[in-house]
């Protein structure tokens, strides 16, 4: 009897995994580019929109590139894991930044923004089937991770998420992403083209991510290094 309880639990675990690996793949290929709008609206209506180009490999590198606006033209952060850098042109060698902070201000955070897999930092701890499909919990594998556990709502039809909500280890709830407007980008890519997010600490603040673009492409390792941040332009190519 055990030994079936066994199996039934690596069963059921497998199935959770398997589950939160095709929402990283709906969502993202594995090596991709991708154009977002960045919207941060704040409380009396006003609006800063940023441009970004991003490039994607494996489950653990991501550079995102700055078009616009003027003023942030050519910046470009670079994450490995969880290490981030920022390059400033003309200021000289990438500054450390971290997963909590945001370059480009709002309720957005750079974790957000630069977004690796989620088997890539979360482990599934509960899976529940519901009528728009299931429920994942995740749980940080290490608490570098920039949230200790994430309730996500899933659609069933796209295998892509409808909400999450991001909590810290003491259970406090820092905001929600939800996930609209599905859209057919090609190649096969089907996921909501809108991910908005408000938050408890941010009271009357709104920040909206949309995509533009996103295309399968591989790129070289060597890209994704502090030495070539400067050239990330390049990658746009």
């Amino acid at each position: 009897m055990k030994k079936i309880l066994l199996l039934l639990a690596l069963g059921a675990s497998l199935l959770a995994d398997n589950i939160l690996e095709e929402i990283d793949r709906n969502l993202t290929p594995v090596s991709a580019q991708m154009y977002k709008k960045l919207i941060n609206i704040e409380p009396d209506g006003s609006k800063k929109e940023f441009l970004i180009f991003q490039a994607k490999k494996d489950r653990d590198k991501m550079i995102s590139l700055f078009l616009e606006p003027d003023s942030e033209k050519g910046r470009a952060t670079l994450r490995l894991g969880e290490n981030m850098w920022l390059y400033i042109p003309n200021v000289g060698r990438p500054l450390r930044i971290t997963s909590m902070q945001s370059v480009v201000g709002g309720v957005f955070n750079n974790a957000d923004i630069m977004r690796l897999d989620f088997t890539t930092e979360y482990d599934v701890s509960k899976n529940e089937k519901n009528e728009e499909g299931y429920t994942l919990e995740l749980k940080a594998k290490s608490d570098t991770v920039s949230y200790d556990r994430l309730v996500m709502q899933v659609d069933g039809k796209s295998m892509t998420p409808i909400s999450i909500e991001c909590y810290t280890s003491t259970g406090m709830l820092i905001k929600t992403l939800y996930y609209k407007k599905l859209k057919d980008f090609g190649d096969k890519i089907v996921r909501p083209a809108v991910v908005e997010t408000v938050s408890p600490m941010y009271k009357g603040y709104k920040s909206i991510m949309i995509y533009g673009k996103i295309t399968p492409k591989s790129f070289a390792d060597e890209a994704f290094t502090l030495d070539n941040l400067s050239k990330a332009s390049d990658l746009r190519r």
